[in-house]
């Protein structure tokens, strides 16, 4: 249930939601002043969400840095999050991937490196669905079409959540044999890894973080990122403020 109402109402605190709800408020209240100065307040918001400069400014403060993959020592696990695969096209011959795909691929590159030994996939069908597969599935398939071996990858197909990924792990690494302090490499998203920490630490899981898929990029002070609008911007910002808002609400409720 959480799952469901998380996902059916986390949109009213969206930027672009914001923006809509004051253009919209301003223009029927029309000449008054209270509908101008909603109407103004609209604009403003729109053009600062629509900023690159700033998204890409504030998304690179939050996103922790990228690690060199030959420093690290070698992991029995890596725990891959879903979330990245487009559940609403159907094929039986390949996987489509949102974007996120590195969650995959720096995975099997990391395999292919001996950094891992298995691969822990956890995720299952999110939210509406129109592709019967799990995502946890979809991904173990393109990693064995990559060149995984099928023997090297463990599925968890049940979470709908990053609380239910770490529970759920934690039941699978035990069913696997595992013991509870063997140390794991967690791989999610950038922007996603400090709930991700929280959810697993605090279901017992020893794990280091090892973010992908990231979403700033390299600053660049030029006159396009600082006065042309751009919808990416407007999307860095729903991921920030969709994940603030989650790390929020998993704190109070005691997931992390």
């Amino acid at each position: 249930m959480f799952f469901y109402l998380s996902q059916s109402f986390s949109f009213l605190i969206m930027p672009l939601t914001i923006c809509l709800v004051l253009l919209t408020a301003g223009i029927f209240l029309g000449k008054k002043k209270t509908g101008r100065r909603l109407l103004i307040a609209g604009l403003i918001l729109l053009f600062f969400f629509t900023n690159s400069f700033l998204a890409n400014f504030v998304m690179n403060a939050w996103e922790p840095p990228f690690q060199e993959m030959s420093t690290l020592p070698e992991y029995e696990i890596g725990i891959v999050l879903t979330g990245v695969t487009n559940l609403n096209k159907t094929s039986v011959d390949r996987t489509f991937f949102n974007k996120g795909a590195d969650r995959a691929t720096h995975a099997m590159q990391l395999y292919k490196m001996g950094k891992i030994s298995k691969i822990l996939i956890t995720g299952g069908q999110g939210f509406s669905p129109v592709n019967d597969n799990t995502e946890a599935e979809l991904l173990a398939d393109f990693l064995v079409w990559a060149g995984v071996k099928p023997e090297d990858i463990i599925i968890e197909n049940q979470a709908q959540n990053t609380r239910e990924n770490a529970a759920f792990t934690k039941i699978k690494l035990a069913e696997e044999g595992y013991a509870p302090e063997e140390t794991c490499l967690l791989i999610t998203s950038a922007f996603h890894i400090k709930r991700a920490m929280g959810c697993f630490e605090k279901a017992g899981i020893n794990v280091e973080a090892f973010p992908v898929d990231y979403y700033g990029s390299d600053s660049r002070l030029t006159f396009k990122s600082l006065f042309q609008p751009d919808p990416g911007a407007l999307l860095n910002w729903h991921k920030l403020v969709k994940e603030w808002t989650g790390i929020a609400v998993y704190r109070t409720v005691g997931y992390m």
